[in-house]
Parts: structure tokens; C-alpha cells; sequence
């Protein structure tokens, strides 16, 4: 197969230097009716003749990741462009494979890559995997080798790159690496699925630990500042260092670490699981469906304990002694029913934030990787901390007002002349006394822990992740 496709593609293209020249020649072999682009069936023909036995829909997937116009094809701008991003891809996955950076991969680099993923394999799996690659029989694959063999293989990353193996009509390699929808046995073994917890609960722990006094001052002002109560950061500070002294602005930040530490734990466990999806062949149905089962069971459990960090967030000096102290007082004098105030708000905000929040940051990590990484696969602290924040950014701006009239409907009982409103009733009456922007009080210390909070959150996460050795 390899040396079919070396000699059509890259013997007769290589004669240009020129890389634009090289895929104009590849192009116009490709275009057999010569319309200017090269469609699904074309492209079938020509992976065909190459001698190419990718997975099934190969060809379908190569058209529809290049094409941007959606008409169906590919002109040569957009397959070009395509094999450019793909190629970088490429060799940041060579580059991870690669792990004494000798620019040669050889059977152990393999057999312990697979590892790292929780997939053991034996040294003839990891020898036969080799030889489907190596061209000049060496044993080792250089990154042109690999490249050649995966440039008209859509998988990128090692993850799909272990399906294809798995999958190929030409490499049987067994079932030692099957990698079904959920963990594995051996991934339990491993101990990929508490990694992943460890690694989420402890960038959450951080990140709110560090942010504490600005998340009580976005309570503070989303509760008691209005049009004719207007709260200025500096003024709410002094207001609550005057009540409380410095020890304060943490009020709440205890049971604040117990919710939101398991809560993204899950979002990001439940996310490199919707990754680990979107790699194989389950509609997107079942995989949004998946994580929004998820999302909605997880903001069940957790809305109750929202209510008692609400609650202790702002309270004075001296009211409850403490967590339980709290929780019975509120049973006592609202029943039941008050743990589960702001719920609807609550879940109808945390499914498009959480959404919003991880595929943007996904996305501008991924583009980075694309286009400006060369010889890492690690974007480093300052892209990972721009990615955090503007990820954040985006998802909150979706959904503050959802956050605020849960807040509200949380604080109600607890401030003295508040109407017991239901969350259509709150709305139309913040909008009627304090217009649009009035969803948004205390909007400017929540942008003002987006950098120190979710974006510290990711480099924790990817850290420990690193460190606890989980691979994407």
C-alpha cells in the first residue's frame, strides 16, 4: 500500500520544490472531470488508485473538514489548506510519538504511547505497526514516512490513529485495542477515570480558592445593588472589610470548594469523553444527548448546595456557625423546598455555559496548535491562560442573566422586604425597574476573576494531567 502511494503521489510530485506546485499536480490528478474540484467520489477513485484501504467514510470526512463553502467539493484553496492543517496536525502527533526526539519512531515509542492511553499491546503488535509504515525497512518511521502514509488519512490525533489501526482491512491487530464508548476495564485498572477526576476537582479547588473575595462581591452586588442602591467595587469591599474583616470576603468559599469541585471534575471528565466520542462513528445525536443527560443530572445534585453557598456567601457576621448550621435553619423556616430554589435558572444556564465555555476553549487550542506550533505538542501557560479566558468570557456573556436570577431567587428569603418571586415574575420586574442591564449587575468582578479563575482552572487541569501521565 505505502509504496503505491509514494510512488503516485510523492516520487511524480516531489520534482517541484514548491509545496503549492505539489498539490496543484496532486489536485489535477485528483479532478478526473476537471470541474475545479475534487468531490467524495473523485476523491474515493483517487485514494483507490493509490492503493490507500483507509476506514470506512475516509473520503467523505478528508471533503467535509476542507470543505468551507459547503458545495460539496473541494476547489484547491480549500485542498490546499486542508493538507497543510493536516500535515501540522500530523506532526504534532509524530512529535508525541517521538519520545526520546531522535526524529525516528521505533517499536518501544509505540508500545509505550499506547500505554500512556491505558492500551497494552505486545512488542510483535507494536513490530507489525511499524512495518505497515516504514518504508525503507529500517524498523523505524521517520516523520516523512508518517506523514506520507497519513496524509490522505482523516485521523490526526493518536486516539483516531489507534482506531484506524484497529479498524484497518490491511493491520489486524487484535482486540487489545479496542477502546469502547465507556472506560475500560484496563482503563480502571490504570486509573485513567479517577485522573481525570483528581485532575478537574483540583483546578476547580484552586481556581475558586484564589477568587473567593471577588466571587462574594459578584453575589453581593447581584443581590443588593439596583438603580437606587448602586454598589461600586471599592465601596462593596470597604462595605464588607467594615462587617467582617479580611477573613470574610472567603464567607462561603468552603462549601464553594465542595461544589465546584466535583461539578468540574465531571464537566471536564464528561467532556474528554465527548472528545473520546467524537473520534468514532456515533451520531452527533447520541453524543449531545449523552452530555446533556450529564449536564442536567449534575446540576440536580448540586443546585441544593448552591443554595447554602448563596446563603453563607452572604451572610453577617455571627448568623450560622457554620454549614450545618445553615442547611438547619433553613429547613426550619422554609422547608424543604427552598434547597432547590433557582433551579429551572440553574439548568437552563450551566448546559449552554459549560458548552459554550469548553468548545470555544478546545477550538482556539486546537487553531493555535494548527497554525503557530511547530516542534511541541504543548501549547504553553500564555496560550493556555488566553484560550481559559476568552473561552469563559464567551460563555458567561450566554449566560449571566440565568446566574443572576438564580442568585436572586436563592437570596430571597434571606433579605429583609424581598417579594418570594417565581423566575418569570423576577425577570419581568428586574426589567421593568433596572432595564437589560440590569441582568447583569455585578458582571464586572465576575469578568475580573475570569483570568485568575477559569483560565487558571485550565492550566491547573492540563498540569495535572500531565503530571498524572493523561494523554488526549
Amino acid at each position: 500500500m505505502y509504496q503505491a502511494v509514494r510512488k503516485f503521489v510523492f516520487t511524480d510530485c516531489r520534482c517541484a520544490d514548491d509545496a503549492s506546485k505539489t498539490y496543484e499536480e496532486l489536485f489535477a490528478k485528483l479532478d478526473t472531470n476537471k470541474d475545479g474540484k475534487v468531490d467524495v467520489s473523485e476523491l474515493k477513485a483517487g485514494l483507490a488508485a493509490m492503493g490507500i484501504k483507509s476506514g470506512k467514510g475516509a473520503a467523505q470526512k478528508i471533503v467535509s473538514s476542507g470543505d468551507k463553502d459547503q458545495d460539496d467539493g473541494l476547489d484547491f484553496n480549500e485542498f490546499s489548506k486542508y493538507l497543510k492543517e493536516h500535515e501540522k496536525k500530523l506532526r504534532l502527533t509524530f512529535k508525541s510519538l517521538d519520545k526520546n526526539n531522535d526524529g525516528r519512531i521505533d517499536y518501544a515509542e509505540v508500545k509505550q504511547s499506547l500505554a500512556d492511553l491505558g492500551v497494552n499491546i505486545s512488542k510483535e503488535a507494536a513490530e507489525k505497526i511499524l512495518r505497515s509504515i516504514d518504508a525503507d525497512g529500517t524498523m523505524t518511521v521517520d516523520w516523512n514516512e508518517w506523514k506520507e502514509h497519513f496524509l490522505f488519512n482523516p485521523a490526526t490525533n493518536l486516539q483516531e490513529i489507534i482506531h484506524y489501526w484497529k479498524h484497518s482491512t490491511v493491520l489486524d491487530i487484535g482486540d487489545s485495542l479496542t477502546i469502547p464508548d465507556e472506560f475500560t476495564e484496563e482503563e480502571k485498572t490504570t486509573g485513567v477515570w479517577w485522573k481525570q477526576l483528581t485532575a478537574g476537582a483540583m483546578a476547580g479547588a484552586v481556581s475558586r480558592t484564589g477568587t473567593a473575595p471577588l466571587d462574594r462581591m459578584k453575589v453581593f452586588m447581584q443581590v443588593h445593588s439596583s438603580k437606587s442602591n448602586k454598589i461600586s467595587l471599592v465601596g462593596g469591599f470597604k462595605q464588607m472589610l467594615k462587617e467582617g474583616g479580611p477573613t470574610s470576603l472567603w464567607r462561603g468559599n468552603g462549601i464553594n470548594v465542595l461544589k465546584i469541585a466535583p461539578e468540574t471534575a465531571i464537566k471536564f471528565m464528561a467532556y474528554e469523553q465527548y472528545v473520546a466520542l467524537h473520534a468514532k462513528d456515533v451520531p452527533k445525536s447520541i453524543k449531545f444527548e449523552g452530555l446533556t443527560k450529564l449536564g442536567t443530572s449534575l446540576t440536580c445534585d448540586l443546585v441544593s448546595v448552591q443554595v447554602l453557598k448563596t446563603r453563607l456567601t452572604l451572610r453577617k457576621t455571627g448568623q450560622y456557625s457554620g454549614m450545618y448550621d445553615c442547611a438547619k435553619k433553613i429547613l426550619k423556616r422554609e422547608g424543604v423546598k427552598a434547597f432547590y430554589k433557582g433551579y429551572i435558572p440553574n439548568m437552563l444556564g450551566i448546559i449552554p455555559y459549560a458548552g459554550i465555555d469548553l468548545t470555544v476553549y478546545e477550538s482556539l487550542k486546537n487553531f493555535w496548535l494548527s497554525h503557530y506550533a511547530k516542534d511541541t505538542a504543548n501549547p504553553g501557560i500564555f496560550v493556555l491562560l488566553g484560550c481559559g479566558t476568552i473561552s469563559s468570557t464567551c460563555g458567561q456573556l450566554a449566560s449571566y442573566p440565568l446566574a443572576l436570577v438564580r442568585t436572586r431567587m436563592q437570596a430571597q428569603a434571606s433579605v429583609e422586604g424581598s417579594e418570594q418571586l417565581p423566575m418569570g415574575r423576577l425577570v419581568k420586574k428586574i426589567l421593568e425597574k433596572e432595564g437589560f442591564f440590569g441582568l447583569y449587575r455585578g458582571i464586572l468582578p465576575n469578568f475580573m476573576k475570569v483570568i485568575p479563575a477559569v483560565s487558571i482552572s485550565y492550566v491547573v487541569y492540563e498540569y495535572m494531567r500531565s503530571g498524572l501521565g493523561i494523554q488526549k
